[in-house]
């Protein structure tokens, strides 16, 4: 959260405690959602934290995982992301992300795979 947004709300909760309305923290601020917070405190919400919003939460990959990865690649060399992704019950974004972010697997998972031209060149040969 942005810091200037905590020191508004810690200023409309002070000033809301010295029953100021919310109109004269309007005028003071100029910020439209004055009436909300202000709603919010005299409901008893006096965290100034943003709290967590909708959505999926982000998993963060853990060593564990990370080894997972590294197993099913050193055992099985041709596999794909998605066959990973599958066996080990993560997204192939997530293995991908392994994949080029751990040292010494850029240059590893791309030389398994030959390009595009090389295949076209065999077929034509």
């Amino acid at each position: 959260m942005d810091s200037s947004r905590s020191a508004q709300r810690a200023v409309i909760q002070f000033l809301r405690a010295e029953e100021e309305n919310a109109s004269q923290l309007y005028r003071r601020m100029n910020e439209v959602t004055i009436f909300r917070w202000c709603q919010r405190y005299d409901a008893g919400h006096v965290d100034i934290k943003d709290l967590p919003g909708p959505g999926q939460a982000h998993v963060v990959t853990n060593s564990a995982t990370i080894s997972a990865v590294d197993e099913l690649i050193w055992k099985y060399r041709r596999i794909t992301t998605r066959e990973i992704g599958v066996e080990l019950s993560i997204s192939k974004g997530t293995v991908h992300h392994i994949i080029h972010t751990k040292p010494g697997y850029g240059k590893f998972a791309h030389s398994g795979c030959p390009s595009i031209r090389q295949r076209i060149r065999r077929r034509l040969e």
